[in-house]
């Protein structure tokens, strides 16, 4: 078993640090938010006043935070993580960030002898709960073997995709498909409602269909349709919109950068944008429904 210490525990960030100290790792945490490191500490979680006293003696830093400044602040400059962290400490950055800012965060890593992978992860809320994430690792073979057997505690699709930055490519890119697939889902199921279907009906009609994918399937935007979903609880808790637009925003910039043309991912991001605009950034991504049926 490892000692870990866990930065970041928000609507994913929890449930993951939450993993690992049911699979026995030695496990402490830090978050801005008392009652988040609370609720970890009462399921037998350390805690520490800051960020630096959380890490002091870690085999293994793992971060999940918001964004890329977030990251940087965390870990560069003369008060980061990295500067104080001695080498050979395994550093996991689960974050959805940049390409180029997991590509530097790691520069610095390594002039000072830390394995460090980029591993952000797919999954969802629910995932995070029942320990099912995929992550997508950026790295070093090396880093990523010594850190499988931890995400092996949180995760149960473990992919290398690369060097660092690689698991920031993959994950943008699937985040933008799924902002896509969601909108089109929400979109679709609309329009048979308007026409008078039951969107439970008309749900499964396209599951078994060439239409199916994995919002119809797990996920399904529409009220009342599936439980235990966000769309059957006013669309609290899951994945924000505001992190989905966020997402949207990295692989627009990386399209622009590489010279790529990405029509239907740039209809998805003006879509959220709008959706967010219109005072929703904080309820799940599948509220994305709203704009096609208006409460």
């Amino acid at each position: 078993m490892a000692k870990i210490t866990f930065i970041g525990l928000g609507n994913m960030g929890g449930p993951m640090a939450s993993n690992l100290v049911k699979a026995g790792h030695e496990v402490t945490v830090f978050d801005l938010s008392k009652d988040a490191v609370a609720a970890l500490v009462s399921e037998g979680a350390k805690t520490a006043d800051t960020a630096h006293e959380a890490a002091s003696g870690a085999e293994c830093v793992i971060t999940m935070l918001p964004a890329g400044q977030h990251v940087e602040a965390v870990y560069l400059g003369d008060d980061g993580l990295l500067a104080k962290l001695p080498a050979g400490t395994l550093v996991i950055d689960s974050s959805t960030i940049a390409p180029e800012t997991a590509r530097g965060v790691a520069e610095v890593a390594r002039a000072k002898d830390i394995p460090f992978l980029d591993a952000p992860v797919s999954g969802g809320v629910g995932g995070a709960k029942a320990g099912t994430l995929t992550f997508i690792c950026g790295g070093s073979g090396e880093a990523f073997n010594q850190a499988k057997p931890i995400l092996d505690a949180m995760g149960k699709n473990i992919f290398h995709a690369g060097d660092h930055g690689s698991g920031q490519v993959a994950k943008i890119c699937n985040n933008m498909l799924l902002a896509i697939l969601m909108s089109g889902t929400s979109e679709a199921l609309a329009l048979g409602v308007k026409n008078g279907l039951d969107p439970a009906v008309l749900s499964e009609i396209m599951k078994q269909s060439s239409g199916g994918n994995w919002a119809l399937n797990v996920y399904n935007p529409w009220p009342g349709v599936m439980e235990g979903v966000p769309a059957s609880r006013n669309y609290e808790g899951g994945f924000l919109v505001n992190l989905m637009t966020k997402d949207l925003g990295l692989a627009f910039d990386n399209a622009v950068k590489n010279q790529a043309s990405i029509p239907m991912g740039s209809l998805a991001r003006n879509l959220f944008q709008l959706h967010a605009g219109q005072g929703n950034g904080n309820l799940d991504f599948s509220s994305i429904q709203r704009l096609y049926k208006p409460e």
